[in-house]
């Protein structure tokens, strides 16, 4: 690609993959200062790529605006205006398959993300098992610029800058603590530890009256569990329903630290350098979603002497019998351990 030349990156979904390209991008746009770059996403996520200085942001509702092939079709020639000059398709999934299609007929060319599907497949196979790193998601973006010619080095630092605290959150928490983000839930049940174990964390965590907990979530069930969890502790606030999404990302870049599940949070504080504490069930960060740069000592597996054939999933939707209790095998005082140590080092 010529320095000046204009891309498209197309991530539509999930937050967590949303949030991984985001080191991606800032890399990027530091390594190749004149390049343009202009990102196709879902509305909700534009707040996600806002944290890249210098893109241009297109967002596509393709439920509605733009659902289906003539939908499609509309987008593409809307695009077509840009004046592209390439396409890095960060997805890979049927709608994007279709909108390369019609951008290669105005002869845009593209690169795509190879998900490493037969590979993933094999490391969660329970028999024969057989565990190795594979390449990490992030990684996989990076490949995708290199096949435009555009390599760049992961290992490259860049600054996370911390956001203005948004007004709600300047009246309740206190600036003289540590602030602590948790966030208990997960899509599937196999990757989310016990509510009532991360309750035993906050429990410990309130009762040193040394941090404010911030407690992330979403949706009506988790908003209510959330908001009886925090009634019960002085130091402990539920952030579901109080803020916007991008109030929320202002928010976790004021952490000192987030203990998460495999799930979006954790990604999205891993965007402004926040220590992040990952929790596994039947997933595994062999598979290539670890936050990113995270040590692999904070990432917390199940026994697995016990649990032998983890992963059992890439996503965690998949239960096998005898593993309904794996989750239970991580200890909370490990848990609450690495907390203190995380917070100590940053002192």
């Amino acid at each position: 690609m010529k320095p000046h030349s204009h891309i498209l990156v197309i991530r539509f979904s999930a937050m967590g993959d949303v949030a991984m390209t985001v080191p991606v991008l800032q890399r990027l746009v530091k390594t190749y200062p004149h390049l343009k770059i202009t990102v196709l996403t879902k509305p909700f996520f534009k707040p996600i790529f806002e944290e890249v200085p210098g893109v241009n942001i297109v967002t596509a509702d393709v439920k509605q605006k733009y659902k289906g092939i003539f939908g499609l079709w509309k987008l593409a020639r809307e695009l077509k205006l840009l004046q592209l000059d390439a396409v890095a398709d960060l997805h890979n999934v049927l709608r994007t398959k279709i909108l390369r299609f019609f951008l290669f007929f105005f002869g845009i060319k593209s690169a795509v993300i190879n998900k490493g599907r037969a590979e993933k497949k094999d490391l969660t196979k329970l028999a024969p098992k057989i565990i190795k790193p594979l390449k990490t998601t992030h990684q996989r973006y990076a490949d995708v610029f290199a096949k435009l010619a555009l390599p760049i080095d992961l290992n490259s630092p860049i600054t996370a800058d911390k956001h203005s605290l948004p007004q709600l959150l300047k009246t309740q928490l206190k600036d003289y603590r540590k602030w602590i983000g948790i966030a208990p839930f997960a899509a599937h049940k196999p990757k989310m530890y016990p509510l009532s174990k991360t309750e035993e964390v906050i429990a410990q965590l309130d009762a040193s009256g040394q941090y404010d907990i911030l407690l992330f979530g979403g949706g009506k069930k988790e908003k209510q569990q959330l908001d009886q969890m925090a009634s019960r502790y002085q130091n402990v606030y539920s952030m579901v329903g109080k803020l916007s999404f991008k109030e929320e990302l202002q928010t976790v870049s004021n952490l000192d630290v987030m203990l998460s599940m495999d799930s979006g949070n954790g990604h999205l504080a891993s965007i402004f350098n926040i220590p992040v504490i990952t929790i596994w069930g039947a997933t595994h960060p062999y598979a290539g979603f670890a936050p990113f740069q995270q040590a692999p000592k904070y990432q917390l597996l199940p026994d697995l002497e016990k649990y032998p054939l983890v992963p059992t999933s890439i996503y965690g939707n998949k239960e096998i019998e005898g593993y309904e209790d794996l989750m239970e095998s991580i200890s909370f005082v490990e848990i609450l351990n690495i907390i203190n140590h995380l917070l100590e080092k940053n002192e």
